[in-house]
């Protein structure tokens, strides 16, 4: 049992998205903390992302939602699903103003870099440090023997009292925390791209969100970055690729060999795309246990999912909302009044609050590959009808109405809705 009778000392392993998230959560319940990134600036690889309600909630209390917004694409349209072959649309959700009278906050859409920019704005510039890769990390004896002792590659160790793996999906502190567990290969494959505006047909720069289905593929393009760029990515037959990297290319004319025969117009994009990013999809099964002791994991360590809800950011801020509320209240009046605070028991709560969200999200995100994927016959045209039966915004109001810090536990769920895509 650790206990602490000051502030501790809080290492975050990764600067990414969730790693400043968690930064800067412990910064505004007054909880100090350190970002140790590998890389020699901040950055985020990779291209789009879904901002949906229940992460612009948490980023407007952090008070960096309208930086991000003035970035961004706020959506009027989403969950238009079209016919592969020519373009027609078997449903589509308007959310202009539906998602702020269900949810109180819009759905937006945009760069992975821009969202990580400004949710560094809530973090202290001291508290971030670059060019930082941590090798090892020794917790002692036990899984309660103490302060953490990290290694970096230029030398220097630290101590801390805290160890937050938020180094994303091939994560050295969740390989020390766990057995190896090989990755399942899961037979698909993602291409990305970022097309200019003025490159792209006019359907694609709309503020909306769309999402072509076909046998064994589909495609979700959508405006990011103020309306300059158009977002794609596709998913595929992965044949006998392997690479799960976000900084694998590939070619137009391999992208465009997936999706021949498609509706014109969406070829016409695939040709825009300058080169397409590439990288498989492994499957990993949900974790039972994030930590022992005074280490614990957030976003793709801890939940690596598929990217068919769109939820990947948005859990991994959830995650960090989460993990402060836990520590200010462990270290907070309900601790003094017992006695120091217990830190590992205020990780395992929150794991124990997180975990069976995730696991959730991670086994829907999943499934839906299945049903996005359907060849052309009667399985995919009961699909295709049953679009219209589901209001998606209402039935995943499990997912959009969550809020970690008012409700950490979740409320209910309503079932599942369409694929929100990515």
């Amino acid at each position: 049992m650790i206990r602490m009778t000051a502030k501790p000392r809080i290492a975050i392993v990764g600067g990414g998205i969730g790693g400043l998230a968690a930064a800067a959560f412990l910064h505004r319940a007054g909880l100090d903390s350190t970002v140790y990134e590998q890389t020699p600036q901040l950055k985020e690889v990779g291209a789009g992302l879904v901002v949906a309600p229940n992460a612009a909630r948490l980023l407007r209390r952090l008070g960096v939602l309208d930086t991000l917004a003035a970035r961004a694409v706020r959506l009027e349209t989403g969950w238009e699903f079209r016919r592969w072959q020519d373009g027609t649309v078997l449903s589509a959700e308007e959310l202009a103003t539906k998602c702020e009278r269900l949810y109180g906050e819009h759905t937006y859409t945009a760069h992975r870099a821009d969202l990580l920019d400004a949710v560094a704005q809530a973090v202290p510039e001291a508290a971030i440090r670059l060019d930082k890769r941590c090798l090892r990390i020794d917790t002692g004896a036990g899984p309660d023997a103490g302060p953490v002792t990290l290694s970096f590659a230029d030398g220097e160790t630290v101590t801390a009292d805290v160890v937050v793996g938020a180094d994303g999906i091939h994560s050295m502190v969740r390989a020390a925390l766990t057995a190896p567990a090989p990755a399942v290969y899961s037979g698909l494959s993602a291409f990305r791209a970022l097309v200019p505006a003025e490159q792209a047909p006019p359907f694609a720069r709309r503020p909306a969100q769309t999402l072509w289905l076909g046998p064994g593929h589909h495609l979700v393009h959508y405006p990011v970055s103020n309306g300059t760029l158009v977002n794609l990515v596709a998913f595929a037959p992965a044949g006998g690729y392997t690479t799960e990297s976000w900084t694998a290319t590939a070619t137009v004319a391999e992208f465009l060999a997936e999706f021949e025969g498609w509706d014109r117009r969406l070829t016409d994009l695939i040709t825009a795309a300058g080169t397409p990013g590439r990288w498989a999809l492994l499957d990993r099964a949900p974790l039972t246990s994030w930590g022992s002791g005074p280490v614990t994991l957030l976003g793709d360590a801890a939940h690596p999912m598929f990217p068919f809800f769109a939820q990947g950011a948005a859990q991994a801020i959830e995650d960090a909302a989460t993990l402060a509320h836990c520590l200010s209240q462990e270290l907070g009046g309900e601790a003094g009044a017992s006695g120091p605070a217990d830190l590992s028991a205020a990780l395992r709560r929150y794991e124990m609050l997180r975990i069976p969200r995730t696991t959730r999200l991670q086994q829907i995100s999943h499934a839906r590959a299945h049903v996005n994927h359907l060849p052309d016959g009667p399985e995919q045209r009961a699909r295709d009808a049953g679009f219209t039966a589901v209001d998606p915004l209402e039935a995943n109001a499990w997912i959009y109405a969550h809020d970690p810090e008012a409700d950490p536990a979740g409320a209910p769920h309503a079932g599942n809705a369409p694929d929100a895509g990515r």
